[in-house]
C-alpha cells in the first residue's frame, strides 16, 4: 500500500495523519497550534515515528490561509497577511518538505476539503464552506480546485445585515461586518455572549445565523452553480441550522436559479460533509498523491 502524509493545518490545531484516500488513515494525531517552530517540531516528531509503518511517499498540506499558492511567486507556500500574526510569513511548504526530505504539495484547508468531498461524492462542481473560527470557502470546478491571483475568500463577502445586528461592528479585523465578521463562531460569542451549542431552540441566533449562511449559499449558487454546497466546521455541527438554511436559501433565490429552487432541492444540494474522516485530512492525502507523480 502506498503511504502518504497529510497535514490539516488549522488556527487552533494541526491534524496529522498517514495513509491514503482509498484505505483511510493508518495513524493520526492532533497537535495544538502554537508558534510555527513549536508546532512544526511536534509535526516532525509525528512523521518521524510514523515512518515505522513504511516509507511515506509525499506529504499534502491543507493549510489555513491566506496562503500563497502561485508556484511562480516569491512567497509560494507561505502564509500571507493574517490575524494570526506569529504565523505571517511562515513557510508552510519548506517546513513540511524538510521533515522527511520528500515532496510536499500545499493548498488551502477548504480547497482540500472541497476536493475530498467532490471525490467522495463523485461530482465535479462543489463548494465547501467551513463555519467555525472563521468562514472559509473552497471551490472545485471541473474536478480541480479554483485558483487565480489568490484563492477564494468568499467568507469575506459583505452581506445584507440582519436587523438584530444593528450597531454590531463585526469581529473581522480586516472588514468588520463581512460573513466571517458576523456569522463565525467568534462573532456569535461576541454578540450573543455564548457558543451556539449552548443556545436553546427558541434562541434568535438560529434565524440570524441562517440569514447569513443562506445569503452565502445563494451567492455560491449564482456565481459558480455548484452541484453541491457542503457546510462543515464547528458551528455547522448544530444540525438544526440546515433546515432553516434550506428554507431561507429557497426564499432568497425566489425561483430564479434554474438548478434548484425548492426547499426539497435545497435539502439535496446543501448538505453536511459525507467523508468518513475529516475532509481536510482526506484532501491532504489527495494533494500528497498529486505531488508524488
Amino acid at each position: 500500500m502506498t503511504i502518504y502524509g497529510a497535514i490539516e493545518a488549522g488556527g487552533t490545531k494541526f491534524v496529522c495523519g498517514i495513509g491514503n484516500i482509498h484505505s483511510g488513515s493508518i495513524e493520526t494525531t492532533t497537535i495544538p497550534t502554537r508558534d510555527p517552530d513549536s508546532t512544526f517540531a511536534d509535526v516532525a516528531a509525528f512523521f518521524h515515528q510514523a515512518h515505522r509503518h513504511g516509507p511515506i511517499e509525499a506529504i499534502g498540506i491543507a493549510s489555513f490561509g491566506p496562503v500563497e499558492l502561485r508556484p511562480t511567486a516569491d512567497r509560494y507556500g507561505r502564509i500571507l497577511t493574517t490575524p494570526k500574526r506569529q504565523w505571517e510569513g511562515a513557510d508552510m511548504l519548506a517546513r513540511t518538505r524538510a521533515i522527511l526530505n520528500i515532496p510536499a504539495t500545499i493548498d488551502t484547508d477548504v480547497n482540500a476539503a472541497a476536493l475530498a468531498e467532490a471525490a467522495c461524492a463523485n461530482i465535479m462542481q462543489l463548494a465547501y464552506v467551513t463555519v467555525g473560527t472563521g468562514i472559509g470557502v473552497g471551490l472545485v470546478s471541473g474536478g480541480l480546485p479554483v485558483h487565480g491571483i489568490g484563492h477564494p475568500e468568499a467568507g469575506h463577502i459583505l452581506p445584507r445585515r440582519h436587523p438584530a445586528h444593528d450597531g454590531f461592528a463585526g469581529v473581522c479585523p480586516f472588514h468588520g461586518d463581512c460573513f466571517e465578521g458576523l456569522a463565525s463562531g467568534p462573532a456569535a460569542t461576541a454578540f450573543w455572549g455564548d457558543t451556539p451549542s449552548h443556545f436553546p431552540d427558541d434562541h434568535p441566533f438560529w434565524s440570524v445565523e441562517a440569514h447569513y449562511l443562506a445569503q452565502l449559499c445563494m451567492t455560491l449558487f449564482l456565481t459558480m452553480a455548484p452541484e453541491r454546497i457542503v457546510l462543515g466546521g464547528g458551528v455547522m455541527k448544530q444540525q438544526r441550522l440546515f433546515p432553516i438554511i434550506h428554507q431561507r436559501t429557497a426564499e432568497l433565490l425566489a425561483g430564479y436559479f434554474g438548478g434548484a429552487t425548492s426547499v426539497e432541492a435545497m435539502a439535496e444540494r446543501i448538505v453536511p460533509p459525507v467523508c468518513t474522516e475529516p475532509p481536510g485530512l482526506i484532501g491532504a492525502y489527495l494533494l500528497a498523491a498529486q505531488g508524488a507523480h
